[in-house]
């Protein structure tokens, strides 16, 4: 009982010394966020390449990176290391195709890089609804998996789950409302620090108990998956069959391309102030992302091989607990996997992981609200007020509230299928019209709305219709069964589609004006009468 509330003990310490380190940052950070350039992108290059990168690695590593890719190594074998590396690659490509070509002074979203690279406006309400529509479910997602883990984490019963959420969206409005783009790069930064270390801890300990040998390590953890020799192939997350093997590969671009083009990502690449502060930003992203998801492997390795299947569908059928129950086993000196002083630390780390998340999205979600969908946003990058800093930050209290409100209907639901629509929106809609507008000449705002409004329909209707909405035991509605589409994510159907769109929509009208040469970063008409 001694060793319970030591642990406690420790895991109250430990998430109090986290929260007052952030909110210090934060308040750090408040001094000058009347300025939109700070408020928006932290004073443009403010944190240099070091620390940009470190931000970026923190906002792109999510509760599904730390929690569900540990289940799915633990329980689906070779197609849960595919999603760690799909996790790096789509990082790198970010950084690799992105980053230098969206750095922009007086950019702050989505929808005033494609309004100012395209020279029309009026793309900045599409933009707007996609964003809304990518960043919501990922919201959702992140928040209900913070109230869990704080629960977990405290040793709470599960009614204090609302409490623990309600706690988790108060600390969120507070990190994006006060801190601004500067204050939760900070997070970002001190979040990357503690994850990286409590899973490189939880790695090396997972080793150590195979006597350092990663052939011995999946050896046991094969054994232990009941699986046989399907765990080194690809097919155990989805299934082996035509249908089982589709899914797989769509669900890998939509991984790859999603990740990358996430809204939250984005706002931090607009501030980088030249390409060799992009590439030096890319070089201490992507790094600590290589290590987390090589020490994500490993652990989820070793809770197949010192926990077994059974145990681990029996806590949850995603395998979402494998992270929190490994330190159990791990410490010989706890009688539960919650008495154990790794698991406080563990269960912070993890806590961390989402908070953060949580304070990157609402933040991004809120800038779209005061800038794309505002009258005044339309008047082009650059040109916020004080008085937009005051609705951005309104924003953030009304998302706060309203993501706090939902989550307590979905916290019992399974999660995959809002990031599964978060996801499929992001590879489908966002890859298209950012491609398209740095790589296309011609590329125009109907090719926007076209991708836009177009996909977003096929999106939902086909994610109704699939088997992650209706017909098996961890679907959204699982005692019905209407789904007549066989794979659980649409993204090999979506993902052509809104490529498609996006080029059909932007072919000329015959009304159309001829389009003159391009001027800076937008296509300008030639103006009639002008002299050559």
């Amino acid at each position: 009982m001694s060793g319970a509330v030591d642990a406690r003990s420790l895991a109250v310490v430990i998430f109090l010394a986290f929260v007052a380190v952030s909110l210090l940052l934060c308040g750090l950070a408040a001094a000058d966020q009347d300025d939109p350039e700070h408020f928006y992108a932290g004073g443009g290059a403010s944190l240099g390449p070091v620390g940009g990168g470190l931000a970026i690695a923190g906002d792109y590593v999510s509760a599904a990176t730390l929690l569900s890719t540990t289940g799915s190594v633990a329980l689906a074998g070779f197609d849960g290391v595919l999603f760690a590396l799909a996790t790096v690659a789509s990082l790198v490509l970010v950084m690799r195709v992105l980053a230098e070509r969206l750095r922009r002074k007086g950019v702050f979203t989505l929808g005033d890089f494609l309004a100012d690279q395209l020279g029309d406006g009026s793309v900045r309400r599409a933009l707007g609804v996609a964003t809304l529509v990518v960043l919501a479910p990922l919201l959702l997602v992140q928040l209900t998996t913070a109230g869990h883990v704080m629960t977990a984490m405290f040793g709470l019963p599960e009614g204090a789950l609302t409490g623990c959420t309600v706690a988790s969206g108060a600390l969120m409005v507070c990190y994006s409302a006060f801190g601004g783009m500067r204050g939760t790069g900070y997070i970002q930064i001190l979040k990357v620090a503690v994850v990286l270390a409590a899973v490189t801890l939880l790695a090396g300990l997972v080793l150590a108990r195979f006597g350092w040998s990663p052939f011995a390590l999946f050896d046991a953890a094969q054994e232990g998956s009941k699986a046989g020799g399907a765990y080194a192939r690809p097919g155990l997350q989805f299934g082996h069959g035509l249908a089982g093997s589709l899914d797989l590969i769509g669900f890998q671009f939509t991984l790859v391309l999603g990740a990358a083009c996430m809204p939250h990502i984005m706002m931090r690449l607009h501030p980088l102030r030249d390409g060799w502060t992009a590439r030096r930003a890319g070089v201490w992203a992507v790094a600590p992302v290589a290590v987390l998801c090589t020490g994500i492997v490993v652990v989820g390795l070793g809770a197949s091989a010192l926990l077994g299947r059974d145990t681990l569908r029996a806590a949850d059928p995603a395998g979402g607990t494998a992270l929190l129950m490994v330190t159990g086993v791990l410490d010989p000196g706890a009688s539960g996997p919650r008495d154990s002083p790794l698991f406080a630390l563990v269960a912070c780390a993890a806590f961390a992981t989402t908070l953060a998340a949580v304070a990157g999205i609402t933040l991004a979600a809120a800038s779209t609200l005061a800038r794309d969908f505002a009258a005044k946003g339309a008047q082009g990058a650059g040109k916020a007020s004080d008085r937009e800093i005051r609705r951005a930050r309104l924003a953030v209290l009304a998302i706060g509230s309203l993501a706090v409100l939902l989550s307590a209907y979905t916290h019992d639901r399974n999660p995959q299928v809002l990031l599964s629509l978060s996801f499929a929106a992001a590879a489908s809609i966002l890859p298209p019209v950012l491609l398209y507008a740095l790589f296309r000449p011609g590329f125009n705002a109907r090719g926007v709305r076209w991708t836009v409004y177009g996909t977003l329909p096929l999106i939902v209707g086909l994610m109704v219709l699939s088997p992650a909405f209706s017909g098996t035991p961890i679907a959204l509605f699982p005692a019905w069964d209407f789904h007549v589409f066989p794979l659980q994510t649409p993204g090999l159907i979506t993902i052509p589609a809104g490529f498609l769109l996006g080029l059909l929509g932007s072919r000329p009208r015959p009304d159309t004006p001829r389009e003159g040469p391009r001027h800076g970063a937008r296509w300008v008409p030639v103006q009639a009468g002008r002299d050559a």
